[in-house]
């Protein structure tokens, strides 16, 4: 096990001037006899001992080799007086490299993927940075598909993303901050805003959030980052937006939003972010605007279905009363052998477990995993008397319209509110009901990201924003930016 006091000591290590010293610590730190990856090379070049120190599978192979053929071709006496300044601005002829006398610096920046050059009589390593990290191509993202539009995706590499974004934003003032985060890990994260339009406040208080964190690594990625940031852990609705589009980053970047890339993930944090955000969809604005604001409008109404179709149902069969006589149709004529209370959950449960099935079922067999879930299972359970007819049939149209929604997280947290509605109706009927809705709205009217209320524009209200969500308006009408991130520049002209 790890000394603690050994990882302070290491915090404030110097390298040495004797090459052996630096060697024998580098080596025990990095565990070169125990990691087949950490590579070690004793190297002599011009009269003077080298020690490279790189892992393998991060380091390019054309890199060091070209570095290596060039170093044995000096003659004795070339690196003289100075050998780290003849290294530095004579013999390695690559852009990505600099000298520290730091030893965690140097260590970080080997498991990284940097190699570090070691030097007999110099204070000070030099570190190459001549890291490829495995990664694949850009794709278009599974979850955020359009029919016309770019088909590129953000990657697991961060320096790939932060380049899809400068791609669509080559303005001069687009920041993008390095933080490290975790003690063990070492995970690099990017906070990338506007200097002139993001708000500086917001940027501090992220920027702060970030660099306070205290967390021994970041193996969740960004899920982490979001919690140890908003704190809302109770509650189901997403705090922020993610996307795997660079299109989508880059039109909120341009509205005076911060974003946070984290290594390791293809998803992107936006923030801060209000409810509506979760509603709107690339494909939206890729049609004309009429098209876009029919399109909206059926998203709307697929999630409205999702959260309440199921409890309006279910007060009409409890309560037929309330129907006038043109619905007297809706409820099932048979109710089964199971309460539709309990058929309800079960088919909930059911739903959640197939799509949690899916997710783990290879491909090829995903299209038969479907067949036996609809054919085999839901027929043998109306067949059976497990559930009626009705409530297959309702639970499949508010299925659909939790996949209509954009945001998986927002899908999510409105099926708990329709499991909980279900269950105040179930109790209290159409009183139920209306206290359950009451309580949704007064969760969301109180609920704020980075001190944005998540019902803006609607709660405070704000006319031409909220019209601007329900109406897709045309780009060239949207002349400012959103007032609710108290940008530097409100304007878009």
């Amino acid at each position: 096990m790890a000394n603690p006091d050994s990882r302070k000591d290491q915090l404030q290590q110097k390298v040495s001037k004797k090459i052996k010293d630096n060697v024998r610590y580098m080596n025990d730190a990095l565990g070169v006899e125990k990691s087949f990856d950490v590579i070690y090379r004793e190297l002599h070049y011009a009269g003077k001992e080298f020690a490279l120190y790189f892992v393998d599978g991060f380091a390019k192979d054309y890199i060091m080799n070209q570095l290596m053929m060039y170093l044995g071709r000096l003659n004795h006496g070339d690196l003289a007086p100075d050998s780290l300044k003849k290294l530095l601005t004579t013999h390695i002829g690559y852009l990505e490299v600099e000298s520290t006398d730091n030893i965690e610096k140097i260590i970080t920046a080997i498991l990284s993927g940097p190699l570090a050059l070691f030097i007999d009589g110099q204070g000070e390593a030099i570190l190459i940075d001549a890291r490829e990290y495995p990664a694949r191509s850009p794709e278009e993202p599974d979850i955020e598909r359009v029919v016309r539009g770019a088909r590129d995706g953000f990657t697991e590499t961060l320096i790939f993303n932060t380049a899809l974004t400068r791609r669509r934003i080559r303005d001069p003032s687009l920041r993008m901050e390095y933080i490290q985060v975790g003690t063990r890990s070492k995970t690099d994260l990017c906070i990338a805003y506007l200097e002139d339009v993001a708000d500086p406040d917001l940027v501090r208080s992220i920027r702060d959030e970030l660099i306070t964190m205290e967390i021994d690594g970041l193996p969740m990625a960004e899920k982490t980052v979001e919690e140890y940031i908003f704190k809302n852990h109770w509650n189901p609705y997403p705090m922020v937006r993610y996307t795997e589009r660079p299109d989508v980053a880059a039109i909120h970047l341009l509205e005076g939003h911060v974003l946070v890339y984290t290594d390791t993930s293809p998803s992107v944090m936006i923030t801060p972010t209000t409810l509506f955000h979760h509603v709107q969809h690339a494909e939206e604005y890729r049609q004309k605007p009429v098209v876009g604001a029919y399109l909206r409008w059926v998203r709307f109404a697929a999630m409205l279905i999702s959260v309440f179709l199921l409890p309006l149902w279910f007060l009409a069969v409890l309560d037929p009363s309330i129907l006038p006589d043109w619905l007297d149709y809706i409820g099932p004529k048979k109710e089964g052998n199971v309460p539709l209370f309990w058929q309800f959950l079960f088919a909930e449960f059911g739903v959640d477990i197939l799509r949690m099935a899916a997710i783990h079922t290879p491909s090829p067999l995903a299209t038969a995993l479907g067949l036996v879930a609809a054919i085999v299972i839901g027929q043998m359970a109306v067949d059976v008397g497990l559930f009626t007819k009705e409530v297959i049939l309702y639970l499949a149209v508010a299925a659909i319209g939790n996949f209509a929604t954009p945001s998986y997280e927002l899908s999510l947290a409105n099926r708990l509110v329709r499991i909980v509605l279900l269950v105040f109706v179930y109790l209290w009927k159409l009183p139920g009901l209306l206290i359950g809705t009451g309580l949704w709205f007064l969760l969301l009217t109180f609920t704020k990201s980075l001190n944005t209320p998540y019902l803006w524009p609607l709660i405070p209200f704000n006319g031409k924003a909220l019209m601007d969500i329900l109406i897709r308006a045309p780009v060239p009408a949207k002349s400012s930016r959103p007032s609710m991130l108290s940008p530097e520049d409100p304007t878009r002209r």
